[in-house]
């Protein structure tokens, strides 16, 4: 039975250059890249905030894909920024330009009552105190996952091994991984991380795909090959949400449907990533993702 997923993270306006142009002032944040991908499995109730500044397309866009926006704050003042670039070199590694948290240096995460009992959620990349706040704030979630990223890793580890002790699945990069562990070792690292109580770890390789691991078994996905990558900002984010939203879609938590939820997320940031912003994601069809699905499971099969 499908489960709608609450999501909760930034929402932020971004400009972006990439080897294959800049953009300004798009529509960006790890609440909102997450939740326009989970919305293509199923319902998706988003908590963050924005500032007065906030455009009233963005606002649309989310509520035509199907997005509760009751627990979207609106503060006065200037909504989260940020400016970055990629260079033609390493298109896995972003170079800030610029952060300005804004009205997000306020945020504090207050779910609506309607979204207590949201049994799905994921926690974007935000401050791990915040992370345990949503978490002291749900009923009885089956599945909590959540991301993180090198900044809280180093400033706030407590905080975090908190966090991750009370997650049901953790998402990081290999980087983020072994930053985390002390180990150059992927094997390694999601086993330590799995010592500390989730059920499953799913490292990202970027290009390279992802692992998933459970304590009794691996999986590892391939990257879906493409010609040119236009803007990977919010890669990782359109694939945890599609990963999430597929599980609470389908309702069934199992190492065999994690594989699939990892395919269709790999298929998400695929799309994502071959134009700026979102709007790939805003002309993207079902039945799109569905063909490019099809041709990840020809590409990983072997006898």
């Amino acid at each position: 039975m499908s489960s709608p997923v609450l999501i909760v993270g930034s929402v932020a306006i971004d400009d972006v250059r990439t080897p294959a142009g800049e953009r300004e002032n798009c529509l960006g944040g790890a609440a909102v890249y997450s939740a326009v991908a989970a919305s293509f499995f199923t319902g998706v109730n988003l908590v963050g905030v924005v500032g007065s500044d906030f455009p009233g397309e963005y606002v649309a866009f989310l509520g035509e894909r199907g997005i509760n926006l009751d627990g979207l704050q609106r503060a006065q003042g200037q909504t989260f920024r940020w400016a970055g670039y990629y260079e033609a070199e390493d298109l896995n590694q972003a170079h800030s330009l610029e952060t300005r948290l804004n009205v997000f240096a306020d945020f504090r995460p207050d779910l609506p009552e309607s979204y207590r009992d949201d049994e799905f959620i994921f926690l974007a990349c935000i401050d791990p105190e915040l992370q345990l706040q949503v978490l002291g704030q749900v009923r009885s979630p089956r599945l909590a996952v959540c991301d993180t990223r090198d900044f809280w890793i180093v400033g706030k580890r407590d905080a975090l091994v908190e966090v991750l002790k009370k997650s049901d699945v953790v998402i990081i990069n290999d980087g983020e991984a072994r930053l985390l562990c002390e180990t150059n070792n992927n094997v390694q690292a999601a086993r330590r991380i799995l010592e500390l109580g989730p059920r499953f770890v799913i490292i990202k390789k970027g290009e390279h795909g992802a692992m998933l691991f459970s304590r009794e078994a691996v999986f590892a996905a391939p990257s879906f090959p493409l010609a040119e990558v236009v803007d990977p900002t919010g890669a990782g984010d359109t694939f945890a949400g599609a990963f999430t939203g597929y599980l609470a879609g389908s309702g069934e938590i199992s190492f065999e449907n994690m594989k699939r939820a990892v395919a269709w997320g790999t298929v998400a940031a695929s799309f994502a990533i071959q134009d700026f912003s979102l709007e790939r994601m805003k002309t993207l069809a079902f039945e799109d993702m569905r063909t490019r699905y099809a041709g990840l499971k020809a590409i990983a099969a072997f006898e």
